[in-house]
């Protein structure tokens, strides 16, 4: 009788010291995982986490090449995945973003179409299903990251052209040497109310119909009710002819605002 009860206070003390350990390790394990300062840093203070930034020079590569591609594929074929409500200039770095996030696995290819091919290894740091952002990809006001921007508006799946503008890249240069793949061109049209600004994406030397130059770029002309615009891909020494003066990327145009990197590259 003696040793059966002195049994069951030893299995009481295994069980008690067990649940002990479990809850401390449980208690350490949130402290240094979920502690937003920890998991939110805005280290460079561009207003977008540290978590949601590509920070190895393979990510960023790696996403480039998905990024142009995707928006030069639009040129061929435009993609069904692509929302028609949301095709215009803007519309196109918003599709592009996304997509290039994404596994590119079997049934992303499959659902893409027969025209795409695997160019580069996917960014290793998240993709869109499980980054920190979700499909919130986009900054929508001024100030430094604060966790609570998460849920009070700051990020938007949606972003037009002067959100991306304003909240989404930073200045590089009006010199077009200096922009690399991937960066988009910014004009301005002060005088139209709804929508003066303007995006396109410079690509470089382009994956299709390559003639060597490196200085291309593809855009969506923009959409109205009675025309759904188009995609254009163009060499920038082209459009240094175009017609109206306003859409000449040089220096010398005001209307022409530069060269931007989006934030998550830099």
């Amino acid at each position: 009788m003696r040793l059966q009860s002195s049994f069951i206070i030893v299995l009481i003390l295994l069980c008690a010291s067990s649940l002990s350990c479990r809850r401390e390790s449980s208690e350490a394990h949130t402290v240094r995982v979920d502690t937003p300062s920890d998991a939110w840093n805005d280290s460079d203070g561009d207003s977008i986490p540290d978590k949601a930034e590509l920070r190895s020079f393979d990510d960023r590569q790696n996403f480039r090449a998905w990024f142009a591609a995707i928006a030069e594929m639009q040129f061929y074929r435009i993609s069904d995945d692509w929302n028609r409500e949301q095709r215009d200039c803007a519309g196109l770095v918003r599709f592009a973003w996304r997509e290039a996030l994404r596994r590119h696995d079997r049934p992303w290819f499959q659902r893409m179409g027969g025209e795409y091919e695997a160019i580069a290894p996917d960014v290793r740091a998240y993709t869109l299903e499980r980054g920190p952002l979700g499909e919130k990809l986009f900054r929508a006001d001024f100030g430094k990251f604060q966790v609570s921007d998460l849920t009070d508006g700051k990020f938007s799946e949606f972003a037009d052209a002067r959100t991306l503008k304003n909240f989404n890249v930073e200045f590089v240069s009006r010199d077009r040497r200096r922009p690399e793949r991937g960066d988009l061109i910014f004009f301005h049209q002060p005088w139209v109310q709804k929508y003066p600004y303007h995006v396109m994406i410079f690509i470089g030397e382009p994956r299709v119909a390559s003639e060597g130059e490196r200085d291309w770029v593809v855009y969506h002309t923009g959409s109205s009710p009675s025309d759904e615009g188009t995609i254009k891909k163009v060499r920038l020494a082209v459009l240094d002819h175009h017609p109206d003066k306003r859409w000449r990327p040089i220096e010398s145009n005001q209307n022409f605002l530069g060269f931007y990197r989006l934030k998550i590259l830099q």
